[in-house]
C-alpha cells in the first residue's frame, strides 16, 4: 500500500477496501415494478448537486444505494467527482454504473466525502485509470479498493467534516463574489461600448446636442443619433473581401503564412499556431495584410474582429473564412471594431447571419451592415476614452483573476491541512479521551472489521452426492 501524507499518531491508515461494506448488486427495472425510485446522476465538483432522473430513464445496470453512501465517479471526463446520498425516505434510490459506491455506516460520510475531494485522493484516482475504448477511461473499482485512506476517531472525523464544511463554504462564497465582479466588469465594458457607439460618451465633448431618429433605429436598437453624425452602410465606407480558399490539392506557388478564424480574437491575434498556404505571386500581393486592416471572422464567432498592428515583418495573408476590411477616409479602424463588438454582444449583429446550426456572416450580408459615423475627430476621442476605461477594467480584472487563482488553490490547501491533522491539532489536545481507548481509530477499525464479518455472504457450497 502506497503511504499517504503524514498524519497524527492517533490516526490509522488502511485501504479503502478495508472499510467499504458495500457489495455491488445490479438493479434491474423488474426489481421494482410497483414502487417509485430515483436515479442519481453525476454532480459537479465540489458543491454541485446531482441530477435526479426519472425512472423511465433507467438502464439495465444500476446499483441500489442508501442514505449516507458516498459515491465516487469512475468514468472520465467526470472522474473523481463525489457525492453523498441524501435522505430520501419516499423513494428507492439507485446510482448509475458510473459510480463506485462506498458504504460505511460506522464512519462519518462528510469526512469520507471531503477526503475523496482532496488532491491526496483525486490525483491518485486520475493516475490509475484504464482505457475502455477510444479516449474513454475509467478507474477500476478493484484498484481503487487498494488506495490508502487515513482514519481518525469517529469524533474527530465529525469535527473535521464540520470544520471543512464551514471553511470551504467561506472559500466558495469568496469565489462567488469574485466571479460576480468579473460579471460586473463584463457589463461595464458593454455599457461603455453602448455609450461609445451611441454618442453618449462624448456628449459633453460634442458641441451639437441635436439628435434624430434614424429608420434603422428599431431593427438595430439605436437610440436617437447625434445630429451631426451620418449613417452609412458598410459597403459605402469599407473596402472588403474574403481571403484565399484552403485547398492543398489545387494551391500552388509560394509558401506563405496565413491567418484563419482561430488566429483572430476580439481586438487581438493569437499567432501561436500560424500555418502556411501555397499562393501565387499575384495572390500574395493582393492578399497580404497591411497595417490597420480589420480582420473579421466570417464563421466560428461571426463578427469577431481585430486590427492588424504589423506585429511581424514577414508577409501574411488570410483565408476565405475571414473578411479583410480596409476603411475609407470616413472611418478609423478602431471605430469599426468597436461597433462590431457592441453589436455582437447585444446580438443585433445576428440579423445578418445565415445558417442554422453553424452561423456565417457572408460578404453579401456584411455589405448591408449600417454604421453610425461621427467625425474622425470624434471617433478618435471616443476610442481614446474607451481605451482608457477598458484599461482600468483590465487592471481590476487582472487583480480579480489573481485572487481567484489563489482562492482556487485555497480549497485544496485546506483539505491537505485537514488530512494531515492540522485543523484539529488543538481539539485533540483538549479531548484526549475521544481519541483513545474504545474511542480510538484502532477500535473503530476493529468494529468495522467485525461488522464486515457479519454481512459476509455465505459461501456457495454444494453437497456432494453418492454418485460423485
Amino acid at each position: 500500500m502506497m503511504p499517504v501524507s503524514s498524519h497524527p499518531e492517533s490516526w490509522a491508515e488502511v485501504t479503502l477496501g478495508d472499510i467499504n461494506q458495500y457489495r455491488s448488486k445490479n438493479v434491474q427495472p423488474k426489481d421494482f415494478p410497483n414502487e417509485s425510485f430515483e436515479l442519481w446522476s453525476v454532480p459537479t465538483f465540489p458543491t454541485g448537486k446531482p441530477e435526479v432522473l426519472s425512472g423511465k430513464e433507467i438502464g439495465s445496470s444500476k446499483q441500489a444505494v442508501k442514505p449516507r453512501d458516498v459515491l465516487i465517479c469512475k468514468i472520465n471526463p467526470r472522474i473523481n467527482r463525489v457525492w453523498e446520498v441524501g435522505q430520501r425516505v419516499c423513494h428507492r434510490q439507485i446510482a448509475s454504473s458510473e459510480w463506485i459506491v462506498l458504504r460505511q455506516q460506522l464512519m462519518e460520510p462528510g469526512y469520507l466525502l471531503r477526503f475523496f475531494q482532496s488532491d491526496q485522493f483525486r490525483t491518485r484516482l486520475c493516475a490509475d485509470v484504464t482505457g475502455v475504448g477510444g479516449s474513454l477511461t475509467r478507474a477500476q473499482p478493484k484498484k481503487v479498493a487498494t488506495f490508502p485512506i487515513v482514519v481518525p476517531s469517529l469524533a474527530e472525523q465529525k469535527v473535521i467534516a464540520d470544520k471543512l464544511d464551514t471553511l470551504l463554504a467561506q472559500v466558495e462564497n469568496t469565489k462567488v463574489r469574485l466571479e460576480r465582479i468579473l460579471k460586473i466588469l463584463k457589463r461595464f465594458r458593454q455599457s461603455v461600448l453602448a455609450a461609445a457607439v451611441s454618442g453618449r460618451l462624448t456628449e459633453e465633448w460634442r458641441s451639437n446636442s441635436d439628435s434624430y431618429i434614424h429608420p434603422n433605429a428599431d431593427a438595430w436598437n439605436w437610440p436617437p443619433v447625434p445630429g451631426d453624425w451620418d449613417v452609412k452602410s458598410y459597403s459605402e465606407i469599407v473596402e472588403s473581401r474574403l481571403g484565399k480558399m484552403l485547398d492543398k490539392a489545387k494551391n500552388t506557388g509560394i509558401a506563405t503564412k496565413y491567418l484563419g478564424n482561430i488566429n483572430v480574437r476580439w481586438f487581438d491575434f493569437n499567432l501561436s499556431e500560424v500555418q502556411e498556404i501555397l499562393i501565387s505571386q499575384a495572390e500574395r500581393a493582393e492578399l497580404t495584410i497591411k497595417l490597420g486592416d480589420v480582420l473579421i471572422c466570417e464563421g466560428g464567432e461571426p463578427g469577431r474582429c481585430a486590427i492588424w498592428d504589423g506585429r511581424v515583418d514577414e508577409k501574411i495573408v488570410f483565408q476565405k473564412a475571414i473578411h479583410r476590411a480596409r476603411v475609407s477616409n470616413f472611418l478609423i479602424p478602431e471605430w469599426l471594431a468597436l461597433n462590431l463588438k457592441h453589436d455582437a454582444d447585444s446580438l443585433t449583429l445576428e440579423q445578418l447571419f445565415t445558417g442554422t446550426t453553424i452561423k456565417h456572416l457572408t460578404g453579401k450580408a456584411l455589405k448591408k451592415y449600417p454604421l453610425r459615423v461621427p467625425s474622425i475627430a470624434e471617433q478618435t476621442e471616443i476610442v481614446r476614452q474607451v481605451d482608457q476605461l477598458f484599461a482600468h477594467a483590465d487592471r481590476i480584472e487582472q487583480q480579480v483573476n489573481n485572487a481567484l487563482a489563489r482562492v482556487n488553490k485555497l480549497s485544496q490547501s485546506i483539505l491537505a491541512k485537514a488530512f494531515r491533522g492540522e485543523l484539529t491539532e488543538q481539539w485533540r489536545k483538549d479531548n484526549p479521551k475521544l481519541i483513545s481507548g474504545e474511542n480510538s481509530a484502532e477500535a473503530l477499525l476493529d468494529w468495522i472489521k467485525a461488522e464486515r464479518e457479519t454481512i459476509k455472504p455465505a459461501k456457495n457450497t454444494r453437497r456432494r452426492t453418492t454418485s460423485e
